[in-house]
């Protein structure tokens, strides 16, 4: 069921949101040339990858994560969490529409979370035995 699920997301949702997280990656790259805006753009493309096939994932606080996550966080928040969250949030409400897009809709609304904050986080499958319970 996790493949169907996400090959219709993927047709749907995840290739838009893919992009959008790829774009958000290359601009940290490549167009401000700080040492600071690497992690965000390394956090943005594994994101980016997540958007793509979300089904069968989770995203997991790290609980080795300090205060630089917290400062990356909020430079991420000011130049694109606002926005990426803002793209989940459309798309989901506009896949609930439909009685088969609901899933997809509330895949859409858990991705928000992680769009706003994306550093200090873990993606994680839910078939690993290592996190299940956590």
């Amino acid at each position: 069921m996790k493949t169907v699920l996400n090959v219709i997301w993927l047709v749907f949702a995840g290739f838009w949101l893919a992009i959008g997280y790829a774009i958000a990656g290359l601009v940290c790259f490549l167009l401000f040339f700080l040492v600071v805006t690497i992690p965000l753009g390394i956090a943005a493309l594994r994101i980016a990858a997540y958007a793509l096939w979300p089904f069968g994932r989770r995203v997991e606080w790290r609980r080795d994560a300090g205060a630089g996550s917290l400062l990356g966080n909020i430079l991420w928040i000011v130049l694109f969490g606002w926005w990426l969250a803002l793209g989940h949030l459309v798309t989901g409400v506009l896949l609930c529409i439909t009685i088969i897009g609901i899933p997809l809709g509330l895949a859409n609304f858990k991705l928000i979370p992680v769009s706003l904050t994306p550093l200090g986080r873990e993606i994680v499958s839910t078939d690993d035995p290592r996190h299940v319970g956590v």
